[in-house]
């Protein structure tokens, strides 16, 4: 047995709180993996709401939630997860059981952009409030280039903040490991007293 890096880790944390037929959101699309992921969690009755500013992300996501044949239960949205609150159909709001955000770029392309910390904590932000009672949210943050390294730094420092009697917010990184850190934030709204 080893001790698991923070995508695995991710991905069981959202597994106990998801159920078939409930919303889930994938902030940060990139090539679908998250998405996929949610959408098998989901199940036909549930459903996945994804976002991502890259349309070759979404071109990619695409392909791999269709031919998963899951993409009947996925929307996605060539937006930035920031306005996600504004594409959301109304009545899900305060419904979402997760959300996932794997902050940095998308992986093998010569795309230059990437993830930055003040659209991400504005909808990190925007993910607290839609988030239900019961919900999980999962910030994977990549720290192997300089905009992650800023990310990682003002998040892990905003995280520190947040009021306890309001979420829960639990860190998992190998501290030991020297470049291209990680740091997995998993926030849960604090159970109301009584």
């Amino acid at each position: 047995m080893s001790l698991q890096g923070i995508v695995h880790i991710a991905q069981q944390t959202m597994q106990r709180f998801l159920n078939p037929g409930d919303i889930a959101i994938d902030a940060t699309v990139g090539a679908g993996y998250d998405a996929s992921f949610l959408a098998r969690s989901v199940g036909p009755t549930g459903h996945v709401y994804g976002f991502d500013v890259q349309k070759e992300a979404l071109d990619r996501a695409t392909g791999n939630l269709s031919n998963a044949g899951l993409m009947d239960r996925v929307t996605l949205f060539n937006a930035g997860h920031e306005t996600m609150a504004d594409h959301l159909p109304p009545e899900i709001h305060g419904t979402v059981k997760a959300v996932s955000f794997n902050l940095g770029y998308l992986p093998a392309s010569e795309s230059p952009v990437t993830t930055l910390v003040d659209t991400s904590l504005a909808a990190i932000k925007t993910a607290m409030a839609l988030l239900h009672r019961r919900g999980v949210i999962s910030i994977a943050i990549y720290g192997g280039h300089p905009q992650g390294q800023v990310e990682q730094h003002r998040l892990k420092a905003w995280a520190a903040h947040v009021p306890y009697d309001e979420f829960r917010i639990a860190s998992y990184e190998f501290t030991n490991k020297a470049r291209n850190q990680e740091t997995l934030l998993l926030m849960e709204r604090a159970k109301p007293k009584g």
